[in-house]
Formats: C-alpha cells, structure tokens, sequence
C-alpha cells in the first residue's frame, strides 16, 4: 500500500527539519495521488536541483533530474511548465547548506 501524497510529504519535511534543513511545500497538488518535485538549494554554493520522481522498469520508485541545468531560474520555469501539464503537482522546496535531499528512496545520476 503506497501512502498518500499529503503523507509522504510531511514525512519528508519532517525528515529535513529533524537533518537540520528548511523544507517548505511551494505548491500543493493532489492529496491522494498528486506527483512530486524537489528542488534543492545549496546555499552554500549556490546550485539548485530539481528532483522528479519515476519509477524503473521493474517497479521500483526512483528520483531522477528531469533538467540538466543547477540554476534556479531554469528550475522555476521547468516547474511552471509541469504545473500546466499537471495541475496535480506537488513542489517541496528544500534548503539546505549541504545540498542534500533528504530522500529516502534511491536518486539516479543524471
């Protein structure tokens, strides 16, 4: 049984707060099923990811970088276009001085 939306992304918030980051939820989607994307932002140096997730072809779910680019404005304007495909979408913002994402569930290199 999957969780719901809403569900996993307190937890993942929780996770950041308890790691010693700042998570915020940006744009709220669908509370049963809506996708998710994370954006990252390393203050320390500046960069910013942009996390989506997929799932492999055996099934298991995974997080990927749906946009080669670290800077923020490239993520922010891929963010508005998945909004106007998906109103659904879900976007966590995350703030971290070591860039991490806090993600429990494995990140593909990009």
């Amino acid at each position: 049984m999957l969780l719901s939306t809403d569900i996993w992304v307190g937890a993942l918030i929780r996770r950041v707060e308890i790691g010693g980051g700042f998570a915020v939820v940006a744009r709220k989607g669908d509370p049963r099923a809506g996708a998710v994307l994370v954006k990252v932002l390393n203050r320390t140096d500046g960069t910013a990811r942009l996390l989506s997730e997929a799932t492999r072809g055996d099934g298991e779910r995974v997080w990927m970088e749906p946009a080669a680019s670290r800077e923020e404005p490239d993520l922010d304007r891929y963010i508005e276009r998945a909004v106007r495909i998906d109103p659904d979408v879900w976007v966590v913002e995350i703030e971290d001085r070591e860039g991490r994402h806090f993600l429990v569930e494995p990140v593909e290199k990009g």
